[in-house]
C-alpha cells in the first residue's frame, strides 16, 4: 500500500468514528426526549404564559404531573416486547 492510500484510509476511519459518536449522541437524545419531552413542552408553555402576564398554575401542575409520569416510566423495566405493546396502543 502506498503512503497516500494509507492516509486516505486513516482519514476515512476517523470520519467513521465521528459518525458512530454522533449516532450514539442522537440515540441518547431521542431516549431523553422520550422520557422528558412532554414535561419540557409543558414547562416551556408555562414560562411563555407567565411572560405574557397570565397565570400558569394549571400548566405548572400539568408539568409536574408529566414529570412524575416520566419518573414512573423510567422505573419500569422494559424490553423490546414492551416497546411493541406500547406501539400497538
Amino acid at each position: 500500500m502506498s503512503k497516500q492510500s494509507v492516509k486516505k484510509s486513516q482519514r476515512g476511519q476517523g470520519m467513521t468514528e465521528y459518525i458512530v459518536i454522533v449516532a450514539l449522541i442522537a440515540v441518547a437524545a431521542i431516549a431523553t426526549y422520550q422520557f422528558f419531552g412532554q414535561t419540557v413542552r409543558t414547562q416551556t408553555a408555562g414560562m411563555a404564559q407567565e411572560l405574557a402576564g397570565r397565570s400558569a398554575q394549571q400548566t405548572i401542575r400539568a408539568a409536574g404531573d408529566n414529570a412524575q409520569q416520566a419518573v414512573q416510566e423510567g422505573n419500569r423495566a422494559k424490553g423490546l416486547n414492551a416497546y411493541n405493546n406500547e406501539a400497538a396502543r
